[in-house]
């Protein structure tokens, strides 16, 4: 049985996501919260397998939930689940440590799905959402690095592995994976070496940090 948090600040959406699960055997619903801060304390001490999360909030919003729980090491998958796809919202969300982004108007049964798959560990994205990712990573030179980006690819240059880099910033590996491609894509490169090699021509940093 998949144990699940149900954190949004509506009662009455806390409430139908709470009885369309309990109305499968696969889920229990073990707590609810009504914002972020609720949310973590709760998952501190329910560690469910999945944090159902929603994004706007009174007080602490859903990213900085989801960032404190990826710095707690709290082991619980984080599936958002928000009605906004915008890239102001998925890039931050992400970057935090959420396994999966799904957007409120999804079918039951694809909600379903994306539960099963984050309590597995695999990462879920609504298609608009993928969309947009997908968009990001593909168009070269789609700006400067991100301070999040140079920090990266810092720890890279330094001989830092994906999982070693992840927990130095407190993110999930996965997310590291996510800047690495955007990393490629913004310098025009194909692995770690040529991203290195291209931000010491650039004089993005020098050997001397």
């Amino acid at each position: 049985m998949i144990t699940l948090l149900v954190v949004d600040d509506h009662p009455v959406v806390r409430d139908g996501l709470t009885g369309m699960l309990a109305s499968d055997p696969d889920f229990d619903v073990v707590g609810q919260a009504a914002d972020g801060a609720e949310a973590v304390r709760l998952a501190r001490t329910l560690r469910p397998d999945v944090v159902l999360m929603d994004l706007r909030m009174p007080g602490t919003d859903g990213v900085a939930a989801i960032a404190e729980l990826t710095r707690l090491g709290v082991p619980s998958r984080v599936l958002v689940l928000t009605t906004y796809d915008a890239d102001a919202y998925v890039v931050p969300a992400i970057e935090a440590g959420a396994t999966g982004y799904l957007l409120k108007d999804a079918p039951r049964d694809e909600l379903l799905r994306a539960v099963r798959a984050a309590a597995r560990g695999e990462s879920v994205l609504a298609p608009s959402v993928a969309g947009r990712l997908m968009h990001r990573v593909r168009t070269p030179g789609a700006g400067p690095l991100s301070p999040r980006e140079l920090q990266v690819l810092e720890l890279v240059a330094a001989g830092r592995s994906n999982h070693e880099a992840a927990a130095d910033l407190f993110i999930s590996e996965a997310t590291v994976k996510t800047h690495l491609l955007n990393i490629y894509a913004k310098l025009g490169v194909g692995d770690r070496a040529a991203a290195v090699a291209e931000a010491f021509h650039r004089g993005l940093f020098t050997p001397n940090g």
